[in-house]
């Protein structure tokens, strides 16, 4: 399960907790402009936008989980368990491959109008990257600072949502989760007046009680309905350490603990980590389950012109500054 955000302040900015019960084993990547891919069914590419994520390598190949590019969109897939379908290899079209789709579009758009384009053309199929890796079952956002798209890759063929939220969670289909936030239209981040009965005293007993009735249990419904409120209602100064602070605050309102989400005897899923992309300036900010402290990787410090993968390992371990040592 996992939970995908956008936010806006000076600049844009876009991230996802990726929520498991254990890692794959995680780096933070970047695939410069003269990385070279290989397509499954339409061949190398040798030059492309340069992109930065997190990501399992395999085979020197990165399997991104969220990444930006240089250019300013951003992109994550989430699980879409049960809903996901992908296409037999058709002619005529661009065949995709689902571990391939993040690099696909980032690789070469940028704008979310360029990725409209290419999508017009595009079929996602259902070729795994190898046995020990089979097809994961995913839904995607992709974003830049204008606007936000869903793709659901469906039995019924691919579809292409406008996301004015800018969050995506996991199921049902993004069109229900959407419309579910009618359910909520009466929340407030201000303190609510009696519209109970006029003849009967009622007040409001404790602050936040606009919100009351926002859901907090960790299902993927209500994490989007969580995370869409605290997203349009949140307040950031304009300077990077208060976006990207806020950022997180907006993400760890969906935070997984662990204990409280069992998925076998003895395995709970927790936040493994969240990640927080400063698609304009190309930073990628990320925390982990284990180390609260925000690290940072910026793409620009890098040779973006290497044709060499660059890595960095996720740190873990909790970092406690004592005051008094």
């Amino acid at each position: 399960m996992c939970t995908a955000a956008t936010y806006k302040t000076k600049d844009f900015y876009f991230g996802r907790t990726l929520d498991y019960e254990f890692s794959y084993g995680d780096q933070i990547v970047i695939t410069p402009r003269n990385y070279a891919f290989n397509f499954r069914h339409v061949g190398d590419m040798k030059n492309h936008y340069a992109i930065i994520g997190m990501a399992h390598v395999a085979e020197d190949y990165p399997l991104y989980y969220d990444a930006m590019n240089e250019k300013g969109v951003a992109m994550a897939g989430l699980n879409f368990v049960g809903n996901a379908v992908y296409a037999a290899i058709k002619p005529d079209v661009e065949n995709i491959a689902q571990f391939e789709f993040i690099p696909w579009i980032l690789s070469q758009c940028s704008s979310l109008v360029e990725v409209r384009e290419l999508l017009e053309r595009i079929n996602i199929v259902n070729t795994p990257f190898s046995e020990q890796f089979p097809l994961a079952q995913l839904h995607w956002i992709i974003s830049d600072e204008n606007e936000s798209i869903t793709v659901e890759s469906m039995s019924d063929g691919l579809h292409i949502y406008d996301n004015p939220v800018g969050v995506l969670t996991n199921n049902p289909p993004f069109p229900q989760q959407m419309f579910q936030l009618n359910n909520y239209m009466y929340l407030s981040p201000k303190q609510p007046r009696n519209t109970f009965c006029e003849n009967l005293a009622l007040d409001a007993y404790s602050r936040g009680m606009g919100g009351l009735g926002l859901p907090g249990d960790l299902s993927s419904s209500s994490r989007f309905v969580r995370v869409a409120f605290t997203k349009v209602n949140a307040i950031s100064g304009e300077s990077e350490e208060e976006s990207v602070s806020q950022f997180f605050h907006i993400l760890g309102s969906v935070d997984q603990q662990r204990g409280c989400c069992e998925v076998a005897d003895g395995k709970y899923e927790i936040t493994l980590y969240t990640s927080c992309c400063n698609v304009t300036k190309g930073i990628y900010y990320y925390n982990t389950y284990e180390n609260h402290q925000i690290s940072a990787v910026d793409m620009y410090v890098e040779n973006l012109d290497s044709d060499k993968m660059i890595c960095y390992p996720v740190i873990q371990g909790e970092r406690i500054n004592y005051q008094n040592k």
